[in-house]
């Protein structure tokens, strides 16, 4: 089997509070990939000290978005890493278009391959229930008040603090950060499916049907291109 079949390099998509932290955790030990994630790569490199690293720190500081070039050097840098050259799941990256199409090209240069593009998708409604249930405590623990909810409404099991609300998980800062993720991501979806890169998966499932099904579908990709 050849290097390129053998590999798993897999782009994570998805909105926020579908679950993709969990599918990444779960799928970074069923297989030995590097999870890299963008916050962390922007952190990595900052800390490291690089230039791509100073000039995304720049923007940052200014309260800007990192530039596509910026964040493509650093990814691409990332991607270099012993760590990554046998498979990699790409979190948060690429984000644009032209992300996409400097990834396609650096792999390409490199005689390797995107294996598939994985998106965990939840209607709208289900991601604002899932966000905006969730009360902290002072100590930071969690509750939601669907799914899993303190003993006494509004009071912490542990110490009794009363439960807030985070300011980012107001429904309405909810659907500004849903109405970005779509503007951002719609054009890759449409990219990678006219690609036949693209793989739907319903986030409203359980994590461990998600999970499974994920599973499932890498296993039927890697028999193909053992064929």
């Amino acid at each position: 089997m050849s290097t390129i079949a053998s590999e798993l390099n897999l782009i994570l998509l998805g909105p926020p509070g579908a679950g993709k932290g969990t599918q990444a955790d779960r799928l970074r030990e069923d297989f030995p990939l590097a999870y890299i994630a963008t916050g962390d790569m922007l952190r990595e490199a900052r800390a490291q000290g690089t230039d791509l690293g100073a000039q995304a720190q720049e923007h940052m500081d200014r309260g800007d978005l990192v530039p596509d070039e910026v964040v493509i050097g650093i990814a691409l840098e990332r991607l270099s890493a012993d760590d990554a050259r046998d498979g990699f799941l790409l979190d948060g990256f690429p984000r644009t278009v032209p992300q996409a199409d400097a990834l396609s090209e650096e792999m390409a240069n490199l005689g390797r391959r995107i294996t598939a593009v994985l998106l965990v998708d939840v209607p709208d409604e289900e991601i604002v229930r899932r966000i905006s249930g969730r009360r902290v405590s002072k100590a930071g623990r969690t509750y939601h008040v669907e799914y899993d909810p303190p003993k006494h409404p509004g009071r912490c099991d542990v110490d009794g603090t009363p439960l807030e609300q985070r300011e980012d998980d107001k429904p309405e800062v909810v659907l500004a950060r849903l109405k970005k993720y779509h503007q951002a991501t719609s054009p890759l979806i449409d990219y990678y499916e006219k690609q036949g890169l693209l793989r739907h998966f319903d986030g409203s499932l359980p994590p461990v049907e998600v999970h499974d099904k994920i599973r499932a579908t890498l296993a039927t990709l890697r028999l193909e291109d053992e064929l």
